[in-house]
């Protein structure tokens, strides 16, 4: 992502409030912030491919050579055609400083930019869903459903091919252990393409024990709304 794009992603994260935050924790955040910019630990980036699915389309859905048992995605009406699979990261500096930090003994200025990796990667999802979404529409196609392997629906055996699936290392995302994902602030998701898809009557959040916490949640929501 070049570095004007990921100037305006910091800015924008900046700009949400951050809800029922503390006078210290807001100003944490902006000393968090503001650190990001200045050293330039948000390298940012995101990369996907929208892959037909072969047919006939059943619960394990075949694209590409990959094998995905994702039962969520297929629809109550509408016909899925094909997965959109993205890889979305803030890249390892920002990660190398919170370490950084925790050895210096600076621990709220470590979860300060922790949290704020976290909000950075929120936002650099929203913006591949947005990407994705355009050229779907571009095609004449919709989009609906998402999900991250480990959620329900899609198990975290799927986490490899779901890589492949989005070249996740033109941004220089691996996988370790089989299940985890370097750098550690990165995320991958699979969604809905095709054509008169319904809204999804799920989402991949319904089933988390934090969702009634999740600040990250409602702040989408107020997004929306």
């Amino acid at each position: 992502m070049p570095s004007q794009r990921r100037l305006d992603l910091l800015q924008s994260v900046a700009a949400a409030p951050l809800l029922g935050a503390t006078p210290l924790r807001q100003r944490l955040r902006a000393a968090a912030l503001e650190q990001v910019r200045v050293e330039g630990l948000a390298q940012a980036g995101f990369s996907y491919r929208i892959v037909a699915l072969e047919t006939p389309v059943g619960e394990t859905l075949r694209l590409a050579g990959e094998s995905l048992h994702a039962p969520w995605m297929i629809p109550a009406s509408g016909q899925l055609t094909a997965l959109a699979c993205a890889v979305c990261t803030v890249g390892p500096l920002l990660e190398a400083r919170v370490t950084a930090l925790f050895r210096e003994k600076r621990a709220s200025a470590a979860l300060a930019l922790d949290a704020v990796g976290n909000e950075l990667l929120f936002a650099i999802a929203r913006r591949a869903q947005d990407r994705i979404l355009a050229e779907a529409r571009r095609q004449g196609l919709s989009m609906c459903g998402e999900l991250r392997p480990g959620d329900p629906g899609l198990g975290l055996d799927a986490q490899a091919a779901v890589l492949r699936l989005a070249q996740a290392h033109s941004v220089d995302v691996s996988l370790h252990g089989g299940h985890t994902l370097l750098p550690l602030k990165s995320t991958s998701m699979v969604l809905g393409v095709g054509i008169d898809l319904p809204v999804a009557s799920w989402s991949r959040c319904d089933h988390c024990p934090t969702r009634a916490k999740c600040k990250l949640l409602a702040r989408s929501v107020e997004a929306v709304t």
